[in-house]
This record gives structure tokens, sequence and C-alpha cells, in this order.
């Protein structure tokens, strides 16, 4: 799965929440949020097997939510994280319909968000007729590039900094390299004003970061203003990454053969975070050995430990 897939999958996971506040006005009394949510990956992959070498260009989900009436209601999320056409996609949408209602035989409400730049490109239905016999699919659609960025600024809603985070990405090819720099520190001082939870902040600082990528020496400039602005107070603590990372990917083997290198913990958890970083902020193998002091073959043994490469 490439990077910005996996960017949209967890920050989807990290501010559920928000989604639905953001898309739904009425989210508080619909639905019961202090219960939490139940991500549904490993049902929905076994309901739609991938194959190996396939290109997959879309982020999918299947949330179960709980209303405030005490029923469980599924959700089913669509994100077009790629940006593309894609010509069966409404009937792609039904067969996750009918495949997940008849499993499960909850209510469904889906969405798929698109993030291409194609201003006309806007399936909303499926439909399908043969001798008499007819259907219609609708389902919900949010297309980011129609999107009003002064409307997406005002609002206290965390999601809106995705949207707009999405929004700078579609059009940074337009802009100069300074100008690219300095919108997206305007997003992260939008982002620290909402008044929400260093833990949703760390999460979105960690999604703006990495999905408008930067080139080398831009992403340096930005990082050092990054720290000079949150006062390196919002960004996920080097202890705490690296523990979820551990959970998550067998880091404990990096630090171990670093450990056997002789190097001291302490150094090597920064080590190991600045390195991850560096990589997906697009600086090359050799070019992070000479930033961080240590040899190719460590740096590679980082990245496999991390599934970078």
């Amino acid at each position: 799965m490439k990077r910005d897939d996996l960017l949209w999958k967890a920050i989807l996971e990290d501010i559920f929440d928000d989604f639905l506040r953001f898309f739904y006005k009425e989210a508080e009394h619909l639905f019961d949020i202090s219960r939490g949510f139940e991500f549904l990956d490993k049902e929905l992959e076994e309901l739609f097997p991938i194959d190996e070498g396939s290109d997959i260009r879309y982020v999918d989900k299947l949330v179960k939510v709980y209303l405030n009436d005490g029923q469980e209601k599924w959700i089913l999320v669509h994100v077009e994280v790629q940006g593309y056409r894609d010509s069966n996609f409404e009937e792609r949408m039904f067969t996750y319909y009918y495949r997940i209602k008849d499993r499960y035989q909850h209510d469904i409400t889906a969405w798929a968000i698109f993030t291409d730049n194609n201003m006309k490109y806007h399936p909303t239905e499926f439909k399908s007729a043969f001798l008499g016999t007819s259907l219609s699919y609708k389902f919900n659609t949010y297309k980011v590039i129609l999107q009003n960025e002064d409307v997406l600024r005002k609002s206290d809603n965390p999601f809106s900094i995705i949207i707009l985070t999405v929004l700078l990405e579609i059009k940074k090819g337009k802009l100069e390299r300074k100008e690219l720099i300095d919108l997206k520190l305007e997003l992260v001082k939008n982002l620290l004003e909402k008044g929400i939870t260093k833990r949703k902040i760390r999460h979105l600082l960690n999604f703006l970061k990495y999905y408008v990528r930067l080139e080398e020496d831009d992403a340096f400039e930005f990082q050092q203003k990054l720290d000079f602005l949150t006062g390196k107070t919002y960004p996920m603590g080097t202890e705490e990454y690296l523990l979820q990372k551990e959970r998550k990917e067998g880091i404990q083997i990096g630090i171990e053969q670093g450990i056997e290198q002789g190097i001291e913990q302490g150094a090597l958890l920064k080590t190991i975070e600045m390195v991850l970083s560096l990589f997906d902020n697009g600086f090359q193998v050799e070019k992070i050995a000479t930033l961080t002091k240590i040899n190719t073959d460590y740096v590679l043994d980082i990245l496999r430990e991390n599934g970078r490469v």
C-alpha cells in the first residue's frame, strides 16, 4: 500500500469522531460517539480480497458506529487518495453495498471522498436496467476540489484541516517553493488555533507533513520553521512514537540491532525517528546516512523494519 493510502487509513481512525461531525450536522444526536468505533478492515478484506501485485488506488474503511437509540450502524467510507477517473467506480460502490448488507444485515451509509483534480468527474449513483428490471443506488459524495477554502479555515472541526491539506496538494504544482512552505505553515497555525487535543494535533501534523511532500531542502526548512512555531510541543514525542511503531511494525528488532552496535538507547530512539522522518520527506538513503551519521546499511535496516522498503 502506498504512503498516501496509509496516511488516509490512519487519519480516518485517529479522528473518525470528527469525520462524523464534519459530514453530519446532527452527529451528536444521531450517533453514540462515546461508545467508540470498531474498524472492520479485516472483515472488509475477507469480503473483497485483493490480488497480489494489484495497483490499488483507493482506500476503503468499514466502521461500526452505535446510534443513540441503542442500535448499530455500519458506515462504509471510500476515500480516493490517488485522484483518478474510474469508469467502474459506481458499480464498485454498489458491489460493496450489497456484499456488506448480505453479510451483516444492518443499515449502511456510504461516503465517497474524491481527491482528484478533475472538476467534472463526480459520480454519485449506480444505475442498472434490463428488460423491465432496474435499480438505482445513490451514495454520499464529497468532492474536495469544489470546496470553499475560506469556509474550511473558519471551521472548528479538525477534519477541515485534512480537506485543506488535500487542496494544497492538488494545487501545489502551481505554487512557488516559498509559497508552498508558507501555505503549509499557515495550515499548521490554523490547526493550532482550533483548540483541539494535543493527541489529535500530533496526528493532523503528521498527515500535513507527509501528505504534501516537499523537496529535500524545502522539507528541511519547513521542519525547522515547524519546530519553531510549535516549540516542539505538539509533534509526537520520540518514545511515544517509537512505542506505537514497535507495536504496529516490530521496531524492537531495529532497536536491538542498534544496541548491539553500541548506540546508547536514548540517542538511538532519536536516530530512528529522524531516519523515518527524513525518508518520509523524500530524502535518499545516502543523504539520510550523512545527516544522521550512521552507515547506509543500518539506515536500510531501520527502513525495512518499519515497512518503508
